[in-house]
């Protein structure tokens, strides 16, 4: 299993009405950080750690565009460099906390975690739906307590919708029909199709599209290590498919996002979230989605809290046994070690 960070790249920290003027803490990859907004409405982000003793700075207070750490009133400003320190003019040259480059895009706020100068924005992964207003968005985050490779491979690998998310989102189609594979190595993005032509429609779409009888039902994931994966759903009446031209106006199409990222190495920040480009002003088909995706997501969050007790409890060696199903999770690990071991991403 995946246990080390990716550390050179950007990660969802927050959603960006998660942080305000108040102070925030999360911890990203292992650092513990403080988000506010200063006065103008710029994001922050801070170490949440005083140079001094340590007091974490996430339980201080603000000061205008400044943090007054809680404990002895060493005072930072949004770049992290201390302005004031009790009983003394001079301030000394180290006194000062990492700042950590950010970027809000997407709903997301964006956090880099590594060399500040190899922060390239251009490196974002997009969701776009989460902000297009020709979709409606339901959104969330749960804590897991796995490493966050587990979570990988539970979302490359869909068969498992069949026997953890019935009554949902699984259908008998879902284990039964074969995936496709691909690995773009030079983009580092992994994809996983499986197209159903004659399915059963699931709860989770009977009820927000209102269709009756069989389906055919698209998974088409799209994995941009570390962070973001996409799954972009096509539902349409069985035997409907787009039009020749590419065009689709009688199916309805759901774009699953998911942010992956690490806590601890062995704790993980779940944020997900579901547009869809359907019933846009339905209160009714919001709740009902929002609150059948996180039932869905808990049911993940259970079944991998309990499988990284397993795995921290079993001996050395252990060899697990991995099929088909596995080819894009098992290409996840491949890549996530590679750039767990090379410093620098290039564009694609």
């Amino acid at each position: 299993m995946i246990s080390s960070f990716v550390r050179d790249q950007w990660y969802v920290a927050a959603y960006a009405d998660e942080i305000g003027t108040d102070l925030f803490a999360r911890t990203v990859c292992g650092e513990p950080l403080v988000f506010f907004r200063a006065e103008d409405g710029t994001a922050v982000a801070l170490a949440d750690r005083c140079v001094h003793r340590r007091f974490p700075l996430s339980q201080s207070r603000r000061d205008g565009d400044t943090i007054v750490c809680g404990y002895h009133g060493f005072t930072y400003d949004t770049s992290g460099s201390c302005v004031f320190v009790p009983g003394q003019k001079r301030i000394p040259r180290t006194a000062r906390v990492a700042s950590y480059p950010l970027v809000e895009q997407d709903s997301f706020v964006w956090v880099w975690i590594g060399s500040r100068d190899l922060a390239d924005p251009d490196l974002i992964p997009r969701a776009p739906w989460l902000a297009d207003p020709a979709y409606t968005a339901v959104r969330g985050m749960e804590p897991l307590a796995a490493r966050y490779g587990l979570l990988v491979d539970n979302l490359l690998d869909l068969s498992h919708e069949t026997y953890l998310h019935g009554g949902y989102i699984g259908t008998p189609e879902v284990a039964e029909t074969p995936i496709t594979t691909e690995v773009d190595d030079e983009k580092g993005v992994i994809y996983v199709s499986r197209r159903m032509a004659d399915a059963a429609c699931p709860p989770f779409y009977a009820e927000s599209t209102g269709i009756k009888g069989r389906i055919t039902r698209w998974q088409d994931i799209e994995y941009r290590p570390p962070c973001l994966y996409l799954l972009h759903s096509r539902i349409a009446p069985a035997g409907v498919l787009p039009n020749a031209d590419g065009t689709d106006p009688d199916a309805f199409h759901v774009e699953v996002v998911y942010a992956i990222t690490p806590e601890t190495e062995h704790s993980t920040h779940d944020f997900w979230a579901v547009a869809r480009d359907f019933a846009l002003e339905d209160a009714k088909v919001s709740g009902f989605l929002h609150d059948s995706n996180r039932t869905v997501v808990l049911q993940d969050v259970a079944a991998l809290n309990t499988l990284e007790k397993v795995i921290a409890a079993e001996a050395d060696g252990y060899q697990e046994l991995s099929i088909n199903i596995d080819t894009g999770g098992l290409a996840a690990r491949r890549i996530l070690a590679r750039m767990a071991a090379s410093p620098v991403k290039e564009p694609a």
